[in-house]
C-alpha cells in the first residue's frame, strides 16, 4: 500500500480563493495490477485556467486538477520503465496510479542542463500555447507590431520572444517594476507596468503610435476593451485568457468597443491549445531548439512541498510569480 496525498476543492471559490477552500487528504492506493503503474509526482503546476475550470467544471470534494511531472516507482506497463518521468494530468496528487494512457514520457535524451519541470513550463503546456496561440492565430510577420499583456507570466514571456524571433517590433505589460525590467532583458522593444500608467490608453498608444497589428491577450476585460482601438487595421487578437475576471463575484460592465471590431475588421479569436495537440512534437521540438540557441529563455517560480500547492495558486492568482510557477513535491 502507498499513501498518497491528495489537495481537493473543499468549498466552491467566492471571490479570491482562500486557504479554508481547499481540504488536504491521505488516501491508500491498492497495489497496481498488470497494465497499471504507479507514479510519484516531482514538480506540480499552477496554472491560471484551474480557477475558471473549478467553477464550469467542478464539484465540492473534487481533486484539483493540473498537470506534474512525475517519476515512475513501479510498472507493470511496457511501455514505461521504472526510474523514468512522465507529463501526467493526475491533479494535485503526490502518487496515482495510471494505465499509461494519456501520459507523455519525457524523452531518455532529455538534457540534463535542463530541469524537468520545464516540461510543465517552456517545453510543455504554457510553451505549446504561446507557439501555437501565437503563430497560428496571429500569424505575426516581420516588421509588424505585438502586445502582449500579462507579459511576465509564463505564457506571455514566451508570446513576446517568439515574437521577437519573428522579427516583430513587441511591447509588453506587467504588474510591477521589476517584472518590466525582466522583460527589458528579455528583448521587448517597449516595458510598462500597468499599474503605475496614470491612463492604460494614452500609454498603449505612446508605446505604439502607428497601432498594433498583433494581439495576445492573457487579461481580458478592461485592458482588451482599452487596446482594441488601437490595433491597426485587419488586426489579429489572440485571446488566450481572462486572468483579470476570474475571481470576479459579479460580472464586468464593460463598453465593448463593437464598431471599432466592424470598421477595422478585426480578427478576434480563443482558442484552448489542446486545439493543435496533434502537432505537439513539432511545436516542442522548434521551442527546444530556440532554448538550446538561446533565443528563448524562461523564468521559473519554484515553491517547496506539496502541502503549499494552495498558497502557490493563489500566489499565482496575485501576480506574485515570475514566469511559470510550479511546485517541487
Amino acid at each position: 500500500m502507498v499513501l498518497a496525498k491528495v489537495w481537493k476543492l473543499k468549498s466552491h471559490f467566492v471571490g479570491f480563493p482562500k486557504s479554508s477552500d481547499f481540504l488536504l487528504e491521505e488516501e491508500e492506493l491498492p497495489a497496481i495490477k498488470d497494465g497499471e503503474l504507479l507514479l510519484e509526482a516531482e514538480f506540480l503546476s499552477v496554472d491560471p485556467y484551474m480557477r475558471p475550470y473549478s467553477v464550469m467544471n467542478m464539484k465540492e470534494g473534487d481533486v484539483m486538477i493540473g498537470s506534474q511531472v512525475a517519476k515512475v516507482v513501479e510498472s507493470k506497463v511496457a511501455e514505461f520503465h521504472v526510474g523514468s518521468f512522465v507529463v501526467s494530468h493526475a491533479g494535485w496528487r503526490s502518487h496515482s496510479i495510471s494505465t499509461g494512457d494519456s501520459l507523455q514520457a519525457l524523452p531518455s535524451t532529455w538534457p540534463t542542463e535542463l530541469p524537468r519541470s520545464l516540461a510543465l513550463g517552456v517545453l510543455g503546456m504554457p510553451g505549446l500555447t504561446a507557439y501555437f496561440g501565437l503563430l497560428e492565430i496571429c500569424g505575426p510577420a516581420r516588421g509588424e507590431t505585438l502586445l502582449v499583456n500579462a507579459a511576465a507570466g509564463a505564457v506571455g514571456m514566451l508570446v513576446g520572444q517568439i515574437g521577437k524571433i519573428k522579427g516583430c517590433r513587441v511591447v509588453g505589460f506587467a504588474g510591477s517594476d521589476p517584472k518590466v525590467e525582466l522583460l527589458k532583458e528579455l528583448g521587448f522593444d517597449s516595458a510598462l507596468n500597468y499599474r503605475s500608467v496614470s491612463s492604460l490608453d494614452a500609454a498603449l498608444a505612446q508605446a505604439a503610435p502607428g497601432g498594433y497589428d498583433c494581439f495576445f491577450d492573457n487579461v481580458g476585460g478592461d485592458f482588451l476593451c482599452a487596446a482594441l482601438p488601437h490595433m491597426k487595421h485587419r488586426g489579429r487578437v489572440s485571446v488566450c485568457g481572462g486572468i483579470s475576471m476570474y475571481n470576479d463575484v459579479t460580472s464586468q460592465k464593460l463598453t465593448f468597443p463593437q464598431l471599432t471590431l466592424i470598421f477595422k475588421e478585426l480578427k478576434v479569436e480563443g482558442f484552448m491549445v489542446t486545439r493543435w495537440q496533434h502537432r505537439r512534437d513539432e511545436g516542442i521540438a522548434a521551442l527546444a531548439a530556440w532554448v538550446k540557441e538561446g533565443k528563448l529563455q524562461y523564468r521559473e517560480t519554484v515553491t517547496e512541498g506539496f502541502s503549499a500547492m494552495p498558497d502557490a495558486f493563489m500566489g499565482l492568482l496575485r501576480g506574485d510569480n515570475v514566469g511559470k510557477a510550479v511546485v517541487r513535491a
